[in-house]
């Protein structure tokens, strides 16, 4: 398999030929999966240790919740409720903490607290500023595409060609941060699934992963227990979405994607492990994070 790689901060590379795991560790009231269950930084910090336990190689952290409708939060809550885990997550944890904001103020102290990747839902639209935080830092960067924003995007989206045209905003998008000056060797893609899509579009997206190639970055997938997943399942709740988030994880890693945004870390590492021995090669992806020379 040809060698894929994602240069975060501090010198570091990830190699992301086989794949990666990232554990979502959410600490927010209002989450539509996991809220209320990490708010309180001992037990973040508690279930940041168990993912790692369980094969997470990247941790990210949220401090808002951006499920379809809710609201926004000031920024000095969230960098309440992010930077001291992130400090002590960074000071205890020997994997890549990333930080979920679109808010360059939050992301500059997340970075600031160790942070080495910013996973940013808006691709810069929703605080400009946040572009030359990502560029001067040198941290890794996720570039996500969004139609609206969290408070609309669910309302009525439509697309003519859903995967045509998010390649197109990828191509635009990664043109115009290169000639900017961020290196594009910096940079993952996730389409955003659910991030204003319908059902049908969604399932659009993972079908044609394949096709996302084309840009020539590694690609993101966040699909673990999201909504269209429950309506496919007669309006299962986000609780009993696993065998779901499972199987739309393993096509994913089929059509090429290689990180993957979980809830649930052993059981998707579990997965993937049996659809890497079909499909990819005898590199496990834990191995990955090497110094740069």
């Amino acid at each position: 398999m040809e060698k894929q790689s994602w240069n975060i901060k501090d010198g570091l590379e990830l190699d992301v030929s086989g794949f990666k795991v990232m554990g979502i560790l959410n600490v927010t009231p209002d989450s539509f999966y996991d809220g209320k269950r990490h708010e309180d930084f001992d037990m973040a910090l508690l279930r940041a240790r168990r993912m790692k336990e369980e094969g997470a190689d990247i941790i990210d952290v949220g401090g808002e919740s951006t499920r379809p409708g809710s609201p926004r939060i000031p920024v000095k809550e969230e960098i309440n409720r992010v930077v001291p885990l992130i400090k002590a997550l960074t000071a205890e944890i020997s994997i890549p903490i990333s930080c979920d904001t679109y808010k360059a103020e939050v992301g500059a102290r997340a970075i600031e607290a160790g942070a080495s990747i910013i996973n940013d839902i808006s691709a810069f639209s929703l605080d400009a500023e946040l572009f030359e935080v990502v560029r001067d830092s040198g941290c890794g960067y996720v570039l996500m595409h969004m139609q609206g924003t969290p408070g609309d995007m669910q309302k009525n989206p439509f697309y003519n060609d859903v995967t045509a045209e998010i390649l197109g905003f990828f191509s635009e998008k990664l043109a115009w941060m290169k000639e900017k000056g961020l290196d594009p060797q910096r940079i993952v893609i996730d389409p955003g699934i659910g991030f204003g899509k319908r059902v049908e579009d969604n399932l659009a997206l993972i079908k044609n992963l394949d096709r996302f190639q084309s840009p020539g970055r590694p690609l993101l997938i966040g699909a673990s227990r999201k909504s269209f997943i429950g309506k496919l399942l007669n309006g299962l709740p986000a609780e009993e979405r696993l065998e779901g988030s499972l199987v739309s994880a393993v096509i994913a890693y089929i059509k090429g994607a290689r990180i993957f945004r979980v809830h649930d870390v052993a059981e998707t590492r579990r997965a993937l492990q049996v659809a890497e021995a079909f499909y990819g090669d005898s590199n496990t992806g834990k191995e990955g994070l090497q110094e740069k020379t």
